[in-house]
């Protein structure tokens, strides 16, 4: 998974320290090398979606419908990730288990998905008029379709 913005300073700031504490030459410059790398990465500017109302920022772990902050548990959000990044597509139960669990879904009844999936559906539909953003696909998964 990505890791967040304060993980990510938090890892080249780790890597500059032991850079400073190495004397092999050839392992300092592998080191400067990846910490570019990450440096590079932490510049980029922020992946943010705005779909009507939503807004999504992926490294600010971020979701808002209007003014309101819409609070999320760690998997709720890496869920809808996973189907925000990917519109229309559908993803099953077994596929967002591995990308989202990052195990073996069999340790995992259909159930798990299910709930997390209902209890985003549920925040991210703040009134009764709210647009439902995650479809259900019967007995298949879910996917992220714009309404």
């Amino acid at each position: 998974m990505l890791l967040s913005t304060r993980q990510r300073q938090e890892l080249v700031n780790y890597l500059l320290d032991s850079q400073k504490q190495q004397n092999n030459l050839a392992d300092s410059q592998c080191i400067i090398s990846e910490t570019y790398k990450l440096q590079t990465v932490i510049d980029e500017p922020f992946i943010e979606i705005r779909i009507g109302d939503l807004y999504f920022c992926q490294e600010q772990r971020l979701v808002c419908i209007g003014e309101q902050i819409i609070e999320l548990t760690a998997k709720e959000f890496d869920i809808l990730a996973l189907l925000i990044a990917h519109p229309k597509r559908v993803f099953t139960y077994e596929l967002i288990m591995e990308l989202v669990w990052n195990e073996d879904y069999s340790l995992y009844s259909r159930k798990a998905v299910n709930n997390h999936v209902s209890n985003l559906q549920r925040k991210l539909k703040v009134t009764q008029d709210s647009p439902g953003y995650i479809k259900s696909v019967v007995s298949v998964g879910y996917k992220f379709e714009v309404p």
